[in-house]
Formats: C-alpha cells, structure tokens, sequence
C-alpha cells in the first residue's frame, strides 16, 4: 500500500517543551492517520526526527510498502538524502533508527517541502504545545 506522510516537529525553546505532528493519506489523499505526541524537553531538530520516527511505525501498522515521506525540515530531509552529514552527535541515533525502518519498506522517499503545504502536521504540534 503506498502512503504519504506528512510530519512536523517542533519545540518551543530549543530545547524546550517538544511535540511530534503525524499526517498520514492514501493516494486518494484521504487522511487514514492523523495524531501528536507530547515529546518533552528536546529540541527542534530532534522533534522533527522523532515525528518520522512515529509515522514511520505507523506507517508499518497500516500495511505501508510505498512510503513517501513529506516535511518542513530542510536539515532533515537533506541529511536522509546524504545531502548533508550527521554533525550532531544527539541526531545521529535518530537518523539510524529512520534507516532501519526505511529498509524494511519496498520503496521510501523523503521530501522537503514550505512550512504552507504542512500545515496539518504543524497544526497538531502547536494544539499539543499550546496545552503545556
């Protein structure tokens, strides 16, 4: 089954008070998974890793093979594309929990997109945030 997931992460601070936003379509670009996390104090960047983290786990609950992986974090996606390297010593354990997921779907991709076609996954960090 090919799936779209859209993620977001964000920490208010950085490190601060965390949450993870979850999207997930089918390619009716019907929403099958939506959902956020509470992640406690880390920051942005690895909000945003976990948030991939949780829809990738997902994404394997609900049968996904074809998997294409939407964000707002330019670092990120670029790092999971070799784009960049893994600098950060706390990212990097994230990163190698995204490519042992990653290898267990038929296909994956990872995308970079503006904050304005995310606004799903940003919004259901913010609700998240906005309770603390």
């Amino acid at each position: 089954m090919q799936l779209f997931i859209y993620t977001d992460g964000g920490a208010r601070g950085n490190p601060g008070p965390a949450a993870a936003g979850i999207v997930i379509k089918n390619v009716s670009g019907e929403t099958i998974s939506s959902f956020g996390e509470y992640l406690g104090e880390t920051t942005n960047n690895q909000a945003e890793y976990r948030a991939l983290i949780f829809a990738l786990e997902k994404s394997m609950e609900l049968g996904g093979s074809e998997i294409t992986c939407f964000s707002d974090s330019e670092l990120m996606v670029k790092q999971l594309n070799h784009e960049y390297k893994i600098r950060n010593v706390d990212l990097a354990p994230l990163f190698l929990k995204i490519h042992n997921l990653s290898i267990k779907f038929k296909k994956i991709s990872f995308h970079h997109i503006v904050r304005e076609k995310n606004k799903e996954a940003d919004k259901l960090v913010n609700q998240i945030l906005d309770k603390i």
